[in-house]
């Protein structure tokens, strides 16, 4: 399987001698239907391989064999580890509940991932029989007393004799992290008490996101009032004289742009921004069942439980950087505050004018219409990036900087969920075949517009003893011991020990065509970031191949897992990276770079502005995953509008409104929502320092790429990553983390502003 190139000898555009070929065909097969559909007639006939290789998933009856297969497994090592009692038993005790891990996440990845993306009904529900099984199971492990005792011992054995590396020690902290989460040092009442109160919040959280709703639902207006307003629009919501405007959604916000009545605008406004009494007394319930979840397990807050296994540790980490990262922005957002003040005074010929709330949307709107009639229209650029072009420069970009690059490779019957899905084998200088990467990037009916990144399965060593076990079961659907212990799914060339499950990832994207054209998907420059942000969790993936999956790409710190992911964007805004690939798709002449730099600086406009928003969110989030919420007195509209009095530059909203009932990132992010602030910030320092800010090709440079593979990306998880950021910034502030780190970070801002990032 694993595909080696002679040598690794680099050519001037970056591409490995030799491998043009392969270069123009990831090209042709996004860019061309008809090379697409001669490349993928090897994937309409004979026998079905199974979703992604693995070979019980023909069928939707396969996935009950696959759950059971892997349950049978399961429990014959949880007996294994229990029964440890020799030093080498013990010795081994983390690699068992690693594998114990692995089995888990190998039918409850994939299911999770069929359930939401498969065409058919029958594979969703059988993906989703399967996912509750496994899922069941799991939460009678983590509850399970004699692993955790097990595990204790071992840690103890184990740090007499040191003899575990560096990554087995991290696996066993987060094991007993996880463990110490789980309650699994209460009394029995308490358990049960806890793992009740886990069950309600897994119920009220997905109903306080899928419930989310204003408290009034529609505004009627004559259709006077809403001059300004596109008339089209207007007309599609007139009846009777009437106009019916939803308060949420698209209508609204183009009615907060454009409508020139300010009371208008400000009754807008005020339905826009407050949440049905319903869904706050979710929120509350939300809120206090999680605080009192927090204090069974004996920990001061949520936030506390939460981010104990996070680069933060501490709420108060988190608002030292966010209260540093608010002074840096602060004079940013006045400046802007400034212009919408100036605009305002303009058009209402008043000298001293308010900005008022309903005023923000409008006059930043005005601002920048008349930025943009100045310069070329920004669609325009999207002649420059069909997809093609933008995947052969994501794999042009991941060669020059870590030599791996992207492969065109044929599927097989029953391999993919969708015909429209390419598969691409990625191949290292040095080696060989290291992952598999399904990506998914067109729109079609019923599909998700959500851009996302799944692994499918994580890397990991599969050990000598497992390939005996599976050949020992004889399993008829395998053609070796070795296809057996990996279910069928990819493989690397031998290692000492075994072979490397290699990372399997799904990439899902929704970039439009033109049914029955031979015109390829055409990018807007934002569609381009998105693609070059997922590719950054890719490359995570593909990179971090550890010896053990609880560590495993981007599986590590949700603080730092969005940091690969979020430097991608700074790439795709390179003139030298843009250079490997945009080019017109119908006169092939380069992009003019200045088309770019116009865009950028229209993005960035009002930044300032956004940052500031998400600074309060971040702040609300720690708020109300305090020990607050146990108080019956507390207010989460309160909460919010003080911070925005006490932290903004921009007017606070009005009174009567609530707009934390729509935060539906409070359920998934609870107590961590800073991490993509934290996260953009440490992205643009990365992208200084060690790339040089893309200076005289640095974003391009085998060095610098090697360098941040080396501290950053091949550790996975299995690295501190304070440890990681203060090797490649090669800053020894950030070595321990903590407080101190933390408002360090916060000081440097997320922009490169004189007196901000230089520090």
């Amino acid at each position: 399987m694993g595909f080696k190139p002679a040598h690794s000898r680099m050519s001037v555009n970056g591409i490995v001698p030799g491998a043009q070929h392969g270069d123009r065909t990831l090209r042709q097969i996004f860019d061309s239907p008809e090379f697409w559909k001669e490349f993928s007639q090897s994937s309409k006939a004979g026998r079905n391989i199974g979703l992604f290789q693995n070979r019980y998933l023909t069928e939707p009856q396969g996935f009950e064999d696959f759950a059971n297969t892997t349950l049978r497994k399961a429990k014959k090592l949880v007996e294994k580890v229990l029964g440890a009692s020799t030093a080498d038993q013990y010795h081994r005790v983390v690699k068992d509940l690693d594998r114990l891990s692995d089995l888990l996440c190998r039918v409850i990845d994939i299911s999770d991932f069929v359930r939401a993306t498969h065409p058919d009904s029958r594979m969703q529900a059988a993906a989703t029989r399967a996912y509750a099984m496994m899922f069941e199971y799991m939460n009678v492990l983590n509850t399970t007393t004699g692993l955790a005792k097990q595990l204790d011992t071992a840690i103890e054995q184990s740090s007499r004799m040191t003899t575990w590396g560096e990554q087995e020690q991290m696996v066993a902290e987060i094991l007993k992290r996880d463990f110490a989460k789980s309650a699994i040092d209460l009394p029995r009442a308490e358990r049960e008490r806890f793992v009740t109160l886990s069950q309600e919040i897994s119920e009220v959280g997905p109903d306080f996101v899928d419930y989310m709703a204003p408290q009034k639902e529609h505004l009627t207006f004559q259709s006077s009032r809403l001059k300004g307003m596109d008339p089209m629009l207007v007309r599609k919501l007139t009846q009777w004289g009437q106009v019916t405007l939803p308060s949420v959604g698209g209508p609204a916000i183009a009615a907060l742009r454009t409508v020139q009545d300010e009371a208008t605008r400000k009754e807008i406004f005020q339905a826009s921004r407050t949440s049905s009494r319903a869904n706050l007394e979710r929120l509350r319930t939300l809120l206090t069942k999680r605080a009192e979840l927090a204090k069974l397990s004996r920990f001061e807050s949520y936030a506390q439980l939460t981010l104990k296994d996070k680069m933060a540790k501490t709420p108060e980490s988190v608002n030292g950087f966010l209260q540093a990262l608010s002074k840096d922005n602060h004079p940013v957002v006045e400046a802007e505050v400034a212009d919408l003040i100036m605009a305002k005074m303009i058009e209402t010929n008043t000298s001293h004018p308010t900005l008022q709330p309903w005023d923000r949307e409008y006059y930043m709107s005005h601002i920048l219409s008349s930025v943009r009639s100045r310069t070329r229209n920004p669609d325009f650029l999207s002649s420059y990036f069909s997809l093609g072009r933008v995947m052969q420069g994501l794999s042009r970009l991941f060669s020059r900087l870590y030599g791996v690059r992207f492969v065109p490779h044929e599927t097989l019957p029953g391999e993919t969920w969708n015909s429209d899905v390419r598969r691409l084998d990625v191949i290292s200088e040095t080696d060989g075949h290291v992952a598999v990467l399904y990506c998914d990037l067109f729109s079609r009916p019923g599909k998700s517009p959500n851009p996302a990144h799944f692994t499918l399965r994580c890397s990991r060593l599969i050990r000598s003893d497992e390939i005996q076990e599976a050949a020992s079961s004889k399993d008829p659907i395998f053609k070796s011991a070795e296809e057996a212990a990996n279910d069928g799914m990819a493989m690397s060339t031998p290692h000492p020990e075994g072979v490397m499950q290699l990372p399997t990832i799904a990439l899902i994207c929704d970039f439009a065509t033109e049914p029955g054209s031979r015109k390829p998907s055409l990018l807007s420059f934002s569609e381009v970031s998105t693609l070059f942000h997922e590719m950054g969790h890719a490359i995570h993936s593909i990179l971090g191949r550890t010896l053990f999956q609880e560590v495993s790409g981007t599986r590590c710190a949700t603080d730092f897992a969005e940091l690969p992911s979020v430097l991608m964007e700074h790439f795709a805004a390179d003139p030298s990276v843009l250079s490997l690939f945009a080019s017109h798709y119908e006169t092939d002449q380069p992009l003019p770079y200045e088309m770019v730099a116009e865009k950028l600086a229209l993005d960035k406009k009002f930044e300032g502005s956004d940052i500031e928003n998400q600074i309060i969110l971040s702040m609300a989030d720690q708020v109300y995953h305090s020990p607050l919420p146990l108080d019956p007195s507390f207010d989460t509209t309160r909460v919010y509008h003080d911070l925005q009095r006490s932290h903004g530059s921009l007017p606070p909203d009005p009174a009567g409104t609530s707009w934390q009932g729509f935060f539906g990132h409070l359920y998934g992010y609870g107590g961590s929502y800073y991490s993509y602030l934290f996260d953009r910030v440490l992205a643009k320092r990365v992208w200084q320092k060690v790339f040089t800010s893309g200076q005289d090709g640095g974003a391009v440079d085998r060095g610098n790429g090697e360098k941040f593979k080396d501290h950053v990306l091949k550790w996975g998880g299995a690295r501190d990553p304070w440890k990681c950021l203060s090797s490649v910034l090669k800053d020894e502030r950030l070595e321990g983390g903590g407080e101190s780190a933390m408002g360090l970070v916060g000081s440097w801002g997320i922009e490169g502003r004189k007196g901000g990032i230089g520090r």
